[in-house]
């Protein structure tokens, strides 16, 4: 990693602190920011999405993508733990903590908010960043791309049957026009984009040139992000700090034991580095722009369901940076990155 990237933490927290300070500073300019959409999509974001995954994009090389389906084991981890395991044990966890555990300090309605915004984390499953997670831990470009594209189309489906369930009502609304523009905007544009400058640029040594300078803007996409969903609720954050530290309690448990569940699983499965570590950072990690759409759109923008989603963006960043870190320092365990079960697949260049 070069400096910038070593101490991205450092960069997070500050866009953290920064984004609560401008909103609270300059509230008329953050409701105006928020106010730029289109299709339930917030135009600055998407344009800092789109600097986090489109240097991702460009590694993509399509004759390998086939051999993610031909040897689907770790898609196989990955999908079983995104939609068997994590949204159950994200719920179980939610209710365990707040109505149980933390009873005495949370009203039993806000309560019930909290659980439902995490329950809407826990349904959506990464889409933009981890293609950051991936390209921080040298992951196989085109698995992360098969990877995340069959867990988008799965979400299509699923995701409402699923959050309905687990919510406990059976008329839940969920903005199908946020899902599928999300899909589209963040997935298939990228990587349709990422297609063109790779065959513009043919040779591997501008190929790779051009990754290595598009790094910091990848990186700045991802700090950006986060300064302005923070900025957009500094409102709700300051209001409820005690809640905050509550919120992010079992969020944090969650977000470790899906990791290293899936991880150990692609471990045990001999996948290499490369595969297992981005498939264990899009389990870990989620669709946070979908989960907090949807939580504005059935709760409102000032509810409990709504602040749990950010509270779950003040989780991950931290926690996904230190998994990054966990999971470099633990490449050694794995199989060699050229290797999926007797296919080829390049590591990122």
């Amino acid at each position: 990693m070069g400096t910038f990237e070593r101490y991205l933490s450092v960069w997070v927290g500050l866009a953290m602190a920064l984004g609560v300070g401008a909103g609270l500073l300059q509230p008329g300019l953050f409701q105006f920011i928020g106010d730029l959409q289109v299709g339930g999509i917030n135009l600055i974001i998407a344009v800092l999405i789109w600097l986090m995954i489109y240097p991702m994009m460009v590694q993509v090389e399509f004759s390998e993508v086939r051999h993610c389906f031909a040897k689907p084991r770790g898609l196989i981890v990955t999908l079983a733990m995104n939609w068997l395991v994590k949204p159950f044990t994200m719920a179980a966890l939610a209710v365990l903590f707040m109505r149980y555990l933390f009873a005495t300090f949370i009203a039993p309605d806000l309560a019930d908010q909290y659980i439902a915004g995490m329950i809407l984390l826990g349904v959506a499953p990464c889409t933009a960043m981890v293609f950051v997670w991936s390209y921080l831990t040298k992951g196989n470009a085109s698995y992360t791309v098969a990877q995340v594209a069959t867990n988008d189309l799965i979400m299509i489906f699923a995701f409402a049957p699923i959050a309905a369930f687990l919510l406990g009502v059976s008329d839940i609304i969920v903005p199908w026009d946020v899902l599928l523009i999300s899909t589209a905007l963040f997935v298939a544009l990228p990587l349709g984009a990422g297609w063109l400058t790779r065959s513009a640029l043919k040779d591997q040594e501008h190929l790779t040139s051009f990754s290595n300078n598009m790094k910091p803007f990848s990186i700045a996409g991802l700090v950006g992000t986060v300064f302005l969903l923070f900025g957009l609720q500094a409102d709700n954050i300051i209001a409820s700090p005690g809640d905050i530290v509550l919120i992010a309690i079992p969020l944090l448990i969650q977000t470790v034991l899906i990791f290293y569940v899936t991880y150990l699983w692609m471990k045990k499965w001999r996948q290499p580095h490369n595969v297992a570590a981005p498939g264990a950072m899009i389990g870990a990690s989620n669709f946070f722009e979908l989960a907090v759409a949807v939580a504005i759109s059935l709760f409102g923008v000032t509810s409990g369901a709504a602040l749990a989603t950010i509270v779950g963006v003040l989780v991950e960043v931290p926690v996904m940076l230190a998994l990054v870190a966990y999971a470099n320092r633990t490449r050694n365990q794995f199989t060699e990155d050229t290797v999926v079960d007797g296919s080829p697949f390049r590591s990122n260049p």
